[in-house]
């Protein structure tokens, strides 16, 4: 995002972000951030980053970026039917996104989101993945993805998907 559009900053997780009074309501995403993040960090097992309104370090949202691998056979017959045979295709997994609970309701998720797709579709033009990848933890989380376009893959509707050419046409405006 600019800096003229928003006072916000979406950054790698650094050691200096303040992480302890993260609470978003769902006690696993808040622990995941609190404790674990930085681990997989470091053992490059995600890639964390965080929402901060400078000058504080307070985290405000997060997500979680890592490379994953699809079933061809798990997406819909019209879309695996315009991709190679191959039996796994690339993809990238958000895994985690979560806003703090103080600042529920004021767009920022829709803003770690499209800056979550955005950071994916930059590293898609170097490494290779075909769409995005969510698992919703309930239904509120996928009727979020889903206004974005995000769809269900065949015999698993909390595991979502966004293909790349909707996400390039998302920033092609």
């Amino acid at each position: 995002m600019p800096k003229s559009l928003t006072p916000y900053r979406v950054c790698p997780l650094g050691k200096g972000h303040d992480r302890s009074s993260f609470s978003c309501g769902s006690a696993q995403l808040d622990r995941y951030l609190q404790q674990q993040a930085r681990q997989d960090a470091e053992k490059r097992v995600a890639a964390p980053f965080v929402l901060v309104e400078p000058p504080a370090d307070k985290v405000l949202g997060y997500y979680t970026l890592s490379a994953s691998i699809v079933m061809a056979d798990a997406l819909p017959a019209d879309l695996a039917r315009k991709l190679p045979r191959y039996p796994l295709l690339p993809v990238t997994l958000l895994g985690r996104l979560a806003v703090d609970g103080s600042r529920k309701g004021n767009g920022l998720g829709e803003l770690l989101l499209m800056d979550a797709l955005h950071r994916i579709l930059q590293a898609a033009a170097e490494i290779a993945a075909m769409a995005v990848i969510v698992d919703a933890k309930d239904d509120d989380a996928a009727t979020f993805y889903k206004r974005y376009g995000f769809l269900p893959l065949q015999n698993q509707p909390a595991r979502l998907f966004l293909p790349m050419r909707t996400v390039a046409e998302l920033f092609a405006a």
